[in-house]
């Protein structure tokens, strides 16, 4: 199958660029948005992410990727970052910087795991923890372009608190079903009681294979793995169970 092509030429696209904080917006209380102002943004698709590069004043340096989750808006950017446990960089960019901080990052990246405008048929979002957030960067591409495919989307997550984008989720949008999956506490009156995802949840709340669903899968690598293979297992055609997975490397 031809991939979509990705904006930007790629020596563009692999060039370091200074993004500027905006703002900063609580998600949750281990997870912030960062507004970023980065001049001379080449433009990205629903699914791309970012490298990101900190370098301390001794010269250390080091860098993480972290999915974009904002729509394409000329020089704006949004990222959600979550902060790890014991992690380097990850409760540096939750916890410390502010608006007026500068960072480095370079991208986008990634030229398989997008949703175009183009496409036509059904959508499944199946998102664990914060794999939401370049699903959330297609939910909202799709809003702003007036689409009318039908989105539906499965979110894990061990606790209400750990809901991202919660109030945005809430309103909703015509044409998206979003239906949550609690593995660790549910709310009182939850239709489902706490547990992992099941074949039985993206039969019950995905779409039929023949309906030639693209599927969307981001999570951990666990949660991937799991799931994708759920997905393939109920009939649906492996080449389009799209993954994007992310292991413990350090935050």
């Amino acid at each position: 199958m031809e991939k979509p092509a990705v904006p930007g030429r790629l020596g563009d696209r692999l060039r370091w660029r200074i993004a500027e904080v905006t703002g900063r917006r609580e998600e949750s209380p281990s997870a912030v948005t960062l507004m970023l102002n980065v001049p001379d943004w080449p433009g990205h698709l629903p699914g791309q992410h970012v490298d990101v590069r900190l370098t301390a004043e001794d010269g250390y340096s080091t860098q993480r990727s972290y999915s974009i989750a904002s729509a394409a808006d000329g020089q704006r950017l949004e990222l959600t970052v979550q902060r790890l446990p014991n992690g380097e960089v990850s409760p540096y960019l939750v916890d410390e910087i502010v608006p007026g901080d500068q960072i480095e990052l370079r991208g986008p990246v990634g030229g398989w795991f997008i949703w175009n405008q183009t496409q036509t048929e059904p959508v499944l979002l199946v998102a664990g923890g914060s794999g939401l957030v370049p699903l959330m960067c297609m939910i909202r591409a799709r809003r702003i372009a007036g689409s009318k495919v039908p989105f539906r989307l499965l979110y894990s997550v061990r606790t209400p608190d750990d809901i991202l984008y919660r109030s945005e989720l809430r309103e909703g949008a015509p044409g998206l079903d979003t239906t949550y999956i609690y593995t660790r506490q549910a709310p009182q009156r939850a239709p489902r009681p706490p547990g992992r995802i099941t074949p039985e949840d993206l039969t019950r709340h995905g779409w039929p294979p023949d309906f030639v669903p693209t599927c969307y899968v981001c999570g951990p690598t666990g949660f991937v793995e799991k799931t994708a293979a759920y997905l393939v297992l109920l009939g649906h055609d492996p080449e389009r169970v799209r993954t994007e997975r992310f292991g413990d490397s350090g935050g």
